[in-house]
């Protein structure tokens, strides 16, 4: 379970655009920092310590998995990428944007790249005022005294002025779903790519339990004989375990990633029965059906057939190693009748044909970006 901990981070701009340099800043904390909890207004004073334009100023709360060095890190990355160079020398300069590690949690850290909490921010209004806004409570751990009665202590006398403006805060995945399934044919990635979700996003995953069938090995080398038994058995399976593990809530996990829907059975058992047992099978499908809960997203993810073979042929799993193209695409196309025709679902499409997001992380970045926009 991956721990969240959580940051204050002061953000200010005063060159271009302000208001679209803070929006910016915050849109690349929440995706590769952590879930922006809150956001303070924004505040206008004059720029502190040196001669220059107005300052844009603001506060907000992230909850994080990365540790102070780390946070420091991506601070840096995502500063550099708006077009901040840091100076080795002295004094302050104007910049696009300016994030700063005010409090990490109740942390003392005195390093040679970061000081929590921030040395200066007791002394800065323009630092305290928006901190003040959105956490009044919020122990300083040096001061133990809260921030509303640092702010009162606060001997800044520059002016700082509200404006008119606001920002808008990015909604986590977790805010959004309490239920997402991925699903793919044999070798898209999903089960690695819930796994990766989960973890960032602190899910519950469920897995599909198939390592654990025995029938499976058997029906790779006798396709007719052994299509019922195993068909009969995954959806078995997959009933039981989706309406226990649906029904337990997890209240350490903010919500459930699972790398299969129970359709899977019937757009498989499409492929691999024949017709009587089909319609028998079919029968039994539409009971289990209707006690399943429904997804709040449905993601497939869609790899092209040469694509899933080299997938197939890597993962080295001895009883897939005879699968023929022409049944991954008989796999392809009753997935893609499932989804013009299940209209109850809020189903996304990704291609990842041409995406590796278990290495590159820009790949996984986009994936992110898909399902957060949808």
């Amino acid at each position: 379970m991956q721990l969240l901990r959580t940051t204050y981070l002061s953000l200010g701009s005063n060159q271009g655009n302000k208001l679209e340099h803070l929006q910016n800043a915050i849109d690349l904390i929440a995706e590769s920092i952590g879930n922006v909890v809150k956001i303070a207004s924004i505040y206008k004073t004059a720029a502190w310590g040196f001669e220059s334009d107005d300052f844009y100023n603001t506060c907000i709360q992230v909850a994080t998995g990365l540790n102070p060095e780390n946070l420091l890190k991506k601070i840096h990355e995502i500063e550099f990428s708006m077009g901040r160079i840091r100076s080795s020398e002295e004094g302050y300069k104007p910049r696009t944007i300016d994030i700063d590690v005010l409090i990490f949690d109740n942390e003392i850290i005195f390093s040679e790249d970061l000081i929590v909490p921030h040395k200066d921010m007791l002394n800065r209004k323009f630092v305290m005022v928006p901190l003040a806004e959105i956490a009044p409570n919020l122990i300083h751990p040096i001061e133990k005294q809260r921030i509303e009665v640092c702010l009162t202590n606060c001997n800044d006398t520059s002016e700082i002025k509200l404006i008119n403006l606001q920002l808008v805060r990015p909604i986590c995945l977790s805010e959004k779903y309490n239920y997402i399934a991925i699903e793919g044919n044999i070798g898209a990635g999903k089960t690695t790519l819930s796994k990766m979700l989960a973890e960032d996003f602190n899910a519950k995953v469920v897995l599909e339990r198939f390592a654990d069938n025995p029938f499976l090995p058997k029906f790779y080398e006798d396709n007719d004989r052994y299509a019922f038994p195993l068909e009969m058995s995954f959806l078995a399976d997959r009933y039981s375990q989706l309406t226990d593990d649906l029904a337990q809530f997890d209240l350490f996990k903010n919500f459930i990633i699972s790398d299969y829907y129970i359709f899977k059975s019937l757009i498989f058992a499409q492929v691999t029965l024949q017709k009587e047992e089909y319609f028998l099978y079919r029968k039994m499908f539409d009971i289990m059906y209707k006690e399943i809960s429904k997804p709040d997203l449905y993601i497939y993810l869609y790899q092209n057939t040469p694509r899933l073979i080299e997938n197939i042929k890597k993962r080295g799993r001895d009883y897939e190693q005879n699968i023929e193209p022409a049944y991954l695409d008989k796999i392809h196309q009753g997935y893609s009748t499932f989804i013009k025709t299940e209209k109850n679902l809020d189903t996304l499409i990704i291609d990842v044909s041409d995406k590796d997001f278990v290495n590159n992380p820009e790949d996984y970045k986009a994936i992110i970006n898909e399902i957060s926009a949808k």
